[in-house]
Order: structure tokens, then sequence, then C-alpha cells
């Protein structure tokens, strides 16, 4: 159940609720949570709210002390020109708030083999589990469907013709030039052997005329 719900959302809640169960000492208005931090709290409930955060980590990984606390809420110190180290969180604090919080009966200390610490009561369970229904009740269950956007269908006559691209001008001009190239070497051969056939013609008429000619001159004669 826990898991279900984000953290921030089931702390600010819890917060609420135990603001009615446990009690915030005086010098939490003016007091800093670690050696790590510079000022106080910004926030007037941040009590409440590291409470309810110590009681959902008491629930995930109890059994657990306050060293380990101390190590989760723990933060770099800024210490000048001098690199950055890791402090531990206030003791004081998270002692206070676990104390409050087994004067409500919300945590007991226990022991599990080797691990010893506070474990969370089946009280502080059943605030958990109502917060996390509250948080998980407030959400919608359905998510709204998304829109379908409908496709316009077309009837028949109307619908688009698509047309084959009609090959340009320009490849349309080479073709005809390589067709009448293709073509002219077919007709010269004809007009060759017509010149030829008349060169001859030419010539017969001209041997003829000769061989006349020199007959006449030996008639003459």
């Amino acid at each position: 159940m826990v898991y279900n719900v984000e953290p921030t959302r089931l702390i600010e809640k819890t917060a609420d609720e135990l603001k009615k169960l446990i009690g915030a000492p005086s010098w939490s208005a003016f007091v800093r949570t670690g050696n790590h931090k510079q000022r106080p709290p910004v926030n007037p409930d941040w009590w409440y709210v590291r409470a309810a955060a110590v009681l959902r980590t008491i629930y995930l990984l109890g059994p657990i002390g306050v060293s380990k606390l101390r190590t989760k809420y723990g933060g770099k110190k800024n210490r000048g020109v001098r690199p950055e180290k890791f402090v531990k969180g206030s003791g004081n604090i998270i002692r206070k708030i676990l104390q409050e919080l087994e004067k409500a009966e919300l945590v007991k200390q226990a022991q599990k083999g080797k691990h010893k610490g506070r474990i969370i009561t089946p009280k502080g369970m059943s605030l958990l589990f109502t917060v996390t229904k509250k948080i998980s009740g407030s959400k919608p269950k359905t998510q709204p469907k998304p829109v379908e956007t409908k496709k316009e269908v077309l009837p028949a006559d109307k619908k688009a013709v698509v047309k084959k691209p009609e090959a340009p001008t320009a490849i349309v001009e080479v073709k005809k030039a390589t067709e009448t190239k293709v073509s002219e070497p077919q007709t010269k051969p004809k007009e060759i052997k017509e010149v030829t056939v008349k060169k001859e013609e030419k010539k017969d008429e001209t041997k003829q005329k000769s061989k006349q000619e020199k007959n006449k001159n030996t008639k003459t004669k």
C-alpha cells in the first residue's frame, strides 16, 4: 500500500495527522537540524514533517536505530576553502521524535536477530494505511480516454484519380533525336547505290560516244 503512493504526499498527509497525536518542543522554532545546516528550517511545521518521515522509514527499514537515522538525515558541511565533508544529522531531534512516537504508541523497541531498534506498531501501520487510502481515493480511478479523430471517407465518385506522371518534353525530344539518328544509316546505302549506278551509266554513254566518233573518222578517211 505504502509503495503505491508518492513519498512526498504520504509524508505531508501523515504530518497533518501527527499534529493531533504528538507535540513539538518550544526550541523547535529556532534550532538547526544538523551541524551541516547554517539556518533553521523555513517550514514552521517541519517537526511534524520530520516525524512523519521517520515513521515511514521505520515502517520500511525497521528495526532501525538512531545512528542510521542520523546518517539518513545528514548532509555535506561547507568548510570554506577545504573540501566538503559529510556530517550526520542532529541526534537530539531524532531521539525526541522517537520518544514522542513511542508515547503515541506508533513505535516500539524490538530486536530481530542481531538488529535492535524501533519498529512500527499496528496502530502506526493503520495510520499509514488510512492516509494511503485517502491519497489513492482522491486520484481518478479511470483516466479519460483519448478523443478519436474520424477520417473522412470520400464516396466512389469523388475519389481522387491518380494520374501517371507524363514524361517531360526534353526527354521526348531526345527520344525523337535518337530515332532519327538511328533511321539515317538505313537511307545512306540506297543513295550511294543510286549515285554509283548513275556514274556507270554516264561512263557507258561517254564510251559509246567516243566509239561513234572513231567510226565516223575512219569512214571519212
